[in-house]
């Protein structure tokens, strides 16, 4: 009698393979986050060294980098930015803040700030911000861009021996790009706002009218490297000199029954005033700057040739002569209107 064949031993790799190398990606993957994290938290530093040099000293209070196993944040409990770069400080402290990115979409930061914040000013003034809620989101890879959704926006502008401002909207988005059909010596940064709800009083004084209103603009920036760290007395000066341009291709403001439709180019004089062209058309507004004109556009629209020459123009609007910004001053076609002669920007 043949004894029988002994019984072979089956290998039990695929019985445990599958979950090794579950451990074993689980633990690279960890390696790669907590280097990726150590790298973050190094440049953060080196970041906010650069910041310093230049005059500008950002303060996370209680900063942890956390995300675990897919995002990294960087929370900070309170976030401060106090700047001397331009003779008089000027702090910002807003509450909790953080700043997100998600590993497997490397180049996007999406960052979430609690309300209050407060911007202590020159000269004594102070804007104090709430919102119920305000994200903000920074892609830098080509094209870059850069987005703000904000819902109920309120400033309080306070200056000693002044009445305080309150600014605020129910809603605003902010939208930057980076245009990849322009030349690359234009430097163009495409920009969209769109405002509902508004409360501007520097408006509500020129056009004595103090109902909500709606902006909806959209612009093309030239010569934007100038922005790159900052948007102040240098940057503006930068801007300038490199003959910088602001492009509004398309401004729609309403305001009760008041609305203007717009377009032109804004750019700085060799005294630092806001100068150039506008095309506008506009409805129901009543007085400018406490200058009652009723019908005086309409009339001067279609004396001055105005009405009708922009087959764009919405139904109900009058197409006014060309608005220019020169010398400070503001004129309507030959006309110069009656307001104060506009300030020096710095």
């Amino acid at each position: 009698m043949t004894d029988p064949l002994p019984t072979r031993r089956r290998s039990r790799f695929w019985l445990y393979g599958p979950f090794m190398l579950l451990v074993v990606l689980a633990a690279a993957w960890s390696a790669f986050w907590f280097y990726a994290r150590g790298r973050i938290a190094t440049e953060i530093d080196v970041a906010l060294a650069r910041e310093a040099e230049r005059g500008r000293t950002w303060t996370c209070a209680d900063r942890s980098i956390g995300g675990f196993p897919f995002r990294i944040e960087l929370r900070c409990n309170a976030l401060t930015l106090t700047s001397t770069r331009w003779g008089d400080a000027v702090r910002v402290e807003t509450g909790p803040t953080v700043a997100v990115g998600q590993i497997y979409s490397p180049g996007l930061v999406i960052l979430e700030v609690s309300s209050p914040a407060k911007a202590l000013l020159p000269e004594g003034r102070a804007l104090d911000l709430t919102w119920k809620s305000l994200d903000a989101s920074f892609a830098w890879r080509s094209p870059e861009r850069f987005a703000l959704v904000a819902s109920e926006p309120r400033g309080v502008l306070t200056t000693p021996g002044l009445t305080a401002e309150n600014w605020g909207a129910a809603t605003l988005e902010a939208h930057l790009r980076r245009n990849p059909a322009r030349p690359a010596t234009d430097q163009a940064v495409d920009i969209a706002i769109t405002a509902k709800g508004t409360i501007l009083p520097p408006i509500d004084a020129l056009l004595g009218n103090t109902e909500a209103g709606e902006i909806d603009l959209q612009a093309t920036l030239t010569q934007a490297e100038s922005f790159r760290n900052g948007f102040n007395p240098d940057a503006l000066e930068s801007w300038r000199a490199a003959n910088g341009t602001f492009d509004l291709t398309r401004l729609v403001s309403t305001k009760g029954k008041a609305r203007v439709d717009g377009s032109g180019q804004l750019l700085l004089d060799p005294l630092h005033r806001v100068a150039g062209d506008l095309q506008l058309a506009a409805a129901g507004i009543e007085q400018i700057g406490g200058f009652r004109i009723g019908n005086l556009l309409g009339g001067l629209g279609g004396f001055l040739g105005g009405r009708g020459g922009n087959t764009a123009t919405a139904p109900g609007l009058t197409t006014l002569p060309p608005v220019s910004l020169r010398e400070g001053r503001v004129f309507i076609g030959p006309f110069r209107l009656p307001l104060q002669p506009l300030p020096p920007l710095y």
